[in-house]
Formats: C-alpha cells, structure tokens, sequence
C-alpha cells in the first residue's frame, strides 16, 4: 500500500531458492538478533568519501501511539498519489481525516495502542546493513535510516539527519532509496519517491548541485526469489496447520492493499506487479492449492480494485468453503491491515478457526537476507533506478511526477561521474 523483467536491472540476477536455504542466518526474534556477530571483511570505501552508503527504507508507515493517529491520517489523505480526490482535496481530505480519526483511535488501541511498523522497518534495515556491510565491504559501512511518508519518521526528518550525518550539503555521499513496497505504484513507492525529490530541492537545492548526496532508487522487487522463498515458507508452515487430508484443499486468498480504479485505469503497473508476485509464490509452492487474488482496505464510495478480500470470504463460506488462508502479499511487516483488518474484522468476525493468515514477514531472516541480497546487487550494477520507473503511466497528467522522474534518472551520470 512489482513483473521481473523487464522491470528492474535486478531482474537480470535470478536466485534460485536453495540459495536462502544454504547459508543460515541465525534467527531474529523481536528486536534480539546475532546478525551482528557475523565476521565481516574489512571495510573498504570505494566512492563513498569515508562516509559508507546510507540505505533509506521508504514505506508509509503508522502511528506509534493512538495520539498519532489524527495527524497520521490528516497527511494520508492530503496525499493526492495515494487518495486522489481532485480539487477539492484540500477540502475533502481534511474532512474525511477528521471523520474517521475516532474510528481509527479505537482500531489502534485494539492492536496494542499504535502500529508496529517502525519496530519492523527499523529492526529489518538495521540487520540488512549489518548483513550487507559482510557481503559488499566495498560499499560498507551502510547505514540505516527509515522515511515514513506519513509518519515519523518523515521523509523531512530523514533527510535532516542525512545531512546531520555527514551526507550531502556540500559533503557528497551515496545514498540509496529502497522502497518498501515490493510491488510498484504511483501511489506508494511513487508518493515516497516524490516526497523525497521534493525535500532534496528543499534542503539541498534542484538541479545539479555540487557536494550534493547522489542519490539511487531500487523501486520495485516483486518476484525476488528470497522475497518468494520468506512467502513460501510462511504459507508452507501455516498449512500445516489443517490435516493432511484436507490439507491441498485449502484456499489461498492473497490480499493486497487495494487501488482507486480512477488509478488503475491511468494505467498504474501495481495490479499486474501484485499478480507476478502471486505466480512466483504459487509456483515455488507446486500450485498444490487453489488460489485467488483478492484486495482490502478500499476507503471511500469511489469504486476501487476488487473482489474485496471481506466480501470473499464471506461468499466462500456461503458456498460452503471454510478452510481458507489469507496471504498478506504486498506487506513486508504487520501494521493495521493485518492485525485489525485482517485478523479481528475478516477473521475474527466469521468465528471459524479454519480461516487463519499467515504470518507477515516482519524478523524473518530469509526476507533479511533476500532485501541484503536486492541491495548488493543495485550496488554492484551502479544504476540511478530501474527502466520501468522512467515510463509514466499512460494517463499521467502529473508535472510532480515528470520532474520526481527526471531528477532520479538524471542521478546516473552522478554515479557514473
């Protein structure tokens, strides 16, 4: 809330899957891990002016605290990539944020009092840069940081730091923006990615500005095989859940974060990229069971993306299919759409323990190791960003997104430089 080729230069690197089998990880719970102890090569930094390389892991992130919550949604919905409502956006957003703040609190509060979500990003970038300091000594060190595009932190208080931090502002350095959405959208990774050109300009300068940080941007992974292989396993273990007589009967309901279909139709390659995902997953697991994909969290009375995930389940039960698994398939962590949406509305409301989901990606260290993997290779191939992100939906009326296009794109002769 991303088809392999031609999608992204990493698209040319296919793992198999025995790959995160082979070499053990040892096992994240929480925020305790032994990731650190790996014994790394020394440090050696090739153009990264003694500084390392900064890895930002962009996501829309959630409140911390149900007191987050209205100013959370108040950004949400002024955002008119992700929620598109026209002209009256400054009028409408406000209105719906406001409107449906306490409903929201209370959501939170169910789930614990606030979002998970920087738990998780946090802890997964901080041992993906202790990983990848092993595995590409020649970029190392890497150092974590996360911009949230509607929560802290935000994308202006990432950049802040940056530049706190010795990158950038005359300094130059190297600096990555990896998109925690796997799958592409003008929505999401499109947003994130504007917000950022747009606090470049604002704190560093437009154009080409010397001692600026080169920036680069790995904007969609759909089909990596680690991604595929952490999926796989967690829907492989949940499974066994149900007898084995039973077991390749069950349904697999992937559930993606749903789209305006005004976004859709402008021709946003986020429903296909979703879809891609699905087939690997499915096709590293045999295809032993049927499957659908299916869409939540539609806010509005504009239609949007289905079948929705809610109404599926409930017309499987009337057709007397109840042993169904839901597969939250474009999340890489829990936050509200699965802890609440998922688990206490879609699930909790049938009252059938034969509707389960599986578990979010959130510790595991194949996912650790699959986004380590992901980001040695853009290293490694020195690109500004992928082919596919330069090419405008067909529909676009957006100069936001033609300028946030250009800027990324022109990065590669500062890479090359």
């Amino acid at each position: 809330m991303a088809l392999r080729q031609p999608l992204t230069q990493l698209s040319k690197r296919t793992l198999p899957s025995q790959f995160f089998r082979s070499t053990s990880i040892p096992a994240i719970h929480q925020h305790r891990s032994n990731l650190a102890s790996i014994s790394t090569p020394p440090v050696v930094n090739n153009g990264t002016n003694g500084k390392g390389t900064a890895i930002v892991f962009m996501n829309m992130g959630g409140p911390s605290t149900t007191a987050d919550v209205g100013n959370f949604l108040s950004r949400l919905f002024a955002d008119g990539d992700l929620i598109p409502l026209g002209r009256l956006q400054n009028y409408i957003g406000p209105l719906i944020s406001r409107r449906r703040t306490p409903k929201i609190i209370k959501q939170y509060a169910a789930i614990g009092g606030g979002s998970p979500i920087r738990k998780w990003s946090e802890l997964q970038s901080s041992e993906m840069c202790k990983l990848l300091d092993s595995i590409s000594p020649s970029t190392a060190p890497h150092r974590p940081y996360v911009a949230f595009r509607y929560a802290d932190p935000l994308t202006e208080e990432m950049y802040t730091k940056l530049l706190a931090d010795g990158f950038g502002g005359g300094n130059g350095g190297r600096a990555v923006a990896f998109t925690q959405y796997p799958q592409y959208s003008c929505s999401t990774t499109g947003s994130s990615l504007n917000e950022l050109w747009r606090w470049r300009g604002r704190l560093e300068g437009k154009g080409d500005v010397e001692g600026a940080i080169k920036w680069s941007v790995i904007d969609r992974w759909p089909t990596h095989p680690g991604l595929v292989e952490a999926f796989a396993r967690n829907i492989e273990a949940k499974l066994q859940e149900y007898p084995p007589e039973t077991r390749n009967n069950v349904v697999l309901l992937y559930s993606a974060h749903s789209l305006p279909m005004s976004v859709v139709n402008r021709g946003d390659p986020y429903p296909a990229e979703v879809a891609a995902t699905v087939h690997a997953v499915n096709t590293r697991l045999g295809f032993k069971n049927p499957y659908r994909l299916v869409w939540q969290s539609q806010v509005g009375p504009s239609a949007w993306l289905g079948a929705q995930t809610s109404d599926t389940v409930e017309n499987y039960i009337k057709k007397g299919q109840t042993d169904l698994v839901l597969i939250p398939i474009a999340f890489t962590s829990d936050h509200i759409e699965t802890l609440y949406e998922l688990d206490q509305e879609v699930i909790g409301e049938t009252g059938l323990d034969s509707i389960k989901r599986v578990e979010s990606l959130n510790g595991s260290e194949v996912f650790i190791k699959a986004l380590a993997d992901i980001a040695k290779t853009h290293l490694e191939e020195n690109v500004a960003c992928s082919q596919q992100m330069g090419l405008r939906c067909p529909g676009c009326v957006s100069e936001k997104c033609v300028e946030s296009k250009k800027f990324f794109a022109s990065q590669q002769k500062e890479l090359t430089a």
